[in-house]
């Protein structure tokens, strides 16, 4: 009976990668089969790769050949580990989210630059373009987002999936699926954690959540470069950055420093580009005019100096910030100058991560 790449890789499928609860085959953890006569050898990549669990593949992959190819098999594994670096997997490799296609962080060097504002029109736009969208609102200390999408006193669900317990992310009235810290605290209490607290709040939001099929999970990251920016780095499967900065100097020398973060050695994670946020106030009776309040083009010159790309320019609209008070992203809000801006920035994005976007004319 001839052994074939065929036979080996069926067999194969009945072997199972313990922490990815997945089989070998469908998480692509096979490679370089190699068939002479009657011995098979291949590379075999597992997420733990001790002594005892090392053993424990290899002896299924010997019995599964041996059951589904031939009894006369002699098989030669060449395990290797996956990278601890959750970046540095396929999407079938993870060892959650790994129905998500795209996870997208979005920073800012300081506060009070509209960080969350963005974040929420951003997930709010790419469900307008036909995107399945997911958002994690990680700022531990001022959670934002359930009030931008009017959930303020919903509660995550829970699900059983093979047996293991976890929480359902809050389905928004605009088509984003939400987790937040905020849907466990009182809104009108202070969150006092110290970073190792807020650090492993964060990694649950990733780890005992199940979001299902997304393209995007945006996660709104807290200001600055601390314990939880180190964690989210660690532990989500990250695709890119996006930092939020508005033009004046004193924001966008945080906004360099949160672009440094992210191309650190140790981090090295893709900044698909700045959004400048409040970039011109245009009065509402004369749309045609642009005053430059917080300056001219600070963000644009700063994604030059740092070659980045500039994802959009959002104008300062009062009805952006009444739309957030009212739980209804300002992207919604048909065809207004606001509502074009946060869209053409919304598919920049997309386009970034190699998505295709067809805007209306």
């Amino acid at each position: 009976m001839s052994i074939t790449q065929d036979k080996v890789i069926h067999a194969l499928t009945f072997v199972v990668e313990p922490d990815l609860k997945k089989n070998v085959v469908e998480a692509n953890l096979v490679s370089n089969i190699i068939i002479e006569g009657n011995k098979v050898s291949f590379n075999l990549k597992v997420n733990n790769p001790a002594m005892h669990a090392r053993k424990r593949i290899i002896d299924a992959c010997d019995h599964y050949l041996k059951m589904y190819v031939s009894e006369e098999v002699e098989a030669k594994v060449h395990v290797e580990a996956l990278p601890s670096n959750p970046n540095e997997r396929d999407q079938e490799q993870r060892q959650y989210m790994s129905e998500v296609k795209h996870v997208i962080a979005v920073a800012s060097g300081k506060g009070g630059v509209g960080k969350s504002t963005v974040t929420s029109n951003l997930a709010a736009g790419l469900v307008k373009l036909g995107f399945k969208v997911g958002l994690i609102d990680a700022d531990i200390h001022g959670p934002s987002i359930p009030l931008m999408f009017d959930v303020v006193h919903e509660k995550p669900g829970v699900t059983e999936i093979d047996g293991n317990r976890y929480m359902t992310p809050v389905q928004t009235p605009w088509g984003v699926d939400v987790m937040s810290i905020g849907f466990f605290a009182d809104p009108e209490q202070a969150v006092v954690w110290r970073g190792a607290m807020a650090s492993k709040a964060l990694e649950q939001m990733f780890t005992d959540v199940y979001w299902g099929d997304k393209d995007f999970i945006l996660i709104d990251l807290p200001p600055g470069t601390g314990d939880v920016h180190l964690t989210l780095v660690k532990q989500a499967p990250l695709t890119g950055s996006v930092i939020v900065s508005t033009p004046q100097e004193v924001a966008l020398a945080d906004a360099r420093k949160g672009i440094a973060m992210f191309r650190l050695d140790n981090i090295n994670v893709p900044v698909l580009g700045v959004v400048e946020n409040m970039a011109y106030f245009s009065p509402e009776d004369m749309p045609e005019k642009k005053y430059f309040i917080f300056g001219q083009d600070g963000a644009k010159h700063l994604a030059e100096k740092m070659e980045v790309e500039l994802l959009g320019q959002i104008p300062l609209v009062q009805s952006i910030r009444e739309a957030g008070d009212a739980g209804r992203p300002a992207v919604l809000q048909g065809n207004t100058l606001q509502a074009k801006a946060l869209l053409e920035m919304t598919a920049k994005v997309a386009e970034s991560v190699g998505e295709s976007v067809t805007l209306a004319s």
